[in-house]
């Protein structure tokens, strides 16, 4: 095996051992002692479907675990996707990706690979912030790169739930240069805006792409960091709100709210373009939509 299937190998396999970590760490907040007006739910659990990602000429193409938790007494609807795809990059596809950037090598063989973990997580009770994490690896025979990030969705914003997600994000960043939280907490104040509404979806979190310093260890060694942050950063909010108690106008508030990140997931969001341009499992590509949502 040559350095790059290594690389490739090294990169999967973490997206997985990241996904078993969350699964379990979330599976133990349902088991945990509840208090508050969800309190006499039962636990919920994990349900796993293997995906594949269709090729147009029928051969092998990829695929990956769709892990979905619904109706539990702390998360309303939770899912912790991983997959591995390659194959040929379809005309559309090649489009939307050389309207991010020139790929060398692309246009002469449209190729690709792509591995990675995507989480979105909608909460039960209002008081507890709901939560995105991604983080993924792109090849292609001219170029590679990583990309990901997490952003905090809440629609009762407590600000000093916003200052923790934030600053446990911060002090991973910072281990790799102090430039990086600042830069990617830009660049996610700026991709996670919808312009439609004039308005941010959340209160913002990082978001890098296009990560190719030139050296692969070093890249990825920083990619595996933003998975470490993500459950110090979201689990003690959920311990510390969960139990609050809320009414019809804190439902009322959730559901409006969830309406702003379905808006943005199904119009702009990149990796919900991609993965339905590429012919993944579209139940998996649209795990991040909310059970429940409202407009007003």
């Amino acid at each position: 095996m040559n350095e790059i299937e290594q690389n490739k190998t090294r990169a999967a396999q973490w997206f997985r051992t990241l996904r078993d970590e969350i699964v379990a760490a979330f599976e133990a907040l349902e088991d945990s002692h509840a208090t508050g007006p969800d309190a006499d739910l039962p636990a919920g659990r994990f349900e796993l479907r293997e995906t594949r990602r269709a090729a147009p000429d029928g051969g092998d193409a990829g695929g990956g675990l769709m892990s979905v938790m619904r109706g539990g007494r702390v998360f309303e609807k939770v899912g912790v996707n991983v997959s591995t795809v390659y194959g040929q990059l379809g005309e559309r596809a090649q489009r939307a990706m050389a309207a991010r950037k020139d790929i060398p090598g692309l246009a002469d063989a449209p190729r690709f690979w792509a591995s990675g973990i995507s989480l979105v997580a909608h909460m039960r009770n209002p008081h507890v912030p709901a939560v995105h994490m991604n983080t993924r690896m792109f090849w292609t025979p001219g170029a590679w790169w990583f990309g990901g990030g997490a952003d905090l969705n809440p629609c009762l914003e407590y600000p000093e739930d916003t200052a923790h997600f934030h600053a446990v994000l911060k002090a991973h960043c910072d281990s790799h240069g102090a430039d990086l939280y600042p830069r990617f907490k830009a660049w996610a104040d700026e991709y996670f805006f919808i312009p439609h509404r004039k308005r941010a979806r959340g209160v913002g979190g990082i978001f890098y792409d296009d990560l190719n310093s030139g050296d692969w260890q070093a890249d990825f060694a920083f990619t595996q960091d933003v998975g470490r942050a993500f459950l110090p950063a979201f689990v003690p909010l959920v311990e510390k709100r969960r139990g609050t108690g809320w009414g019809e106008a804190e439902r009322e508030a959730q559901l409006v709210h969830r309406g702003l990140y379905a808006e943005y997931n199904l119009v702009y969001d990149r990796g919900t373009r991609f993965g339905l341009e590429t012919g993944h499992d579209p139940d998996a590509v649209l795990m991040s939509l909310p059970p429940l949502a409202k407009w007003v």
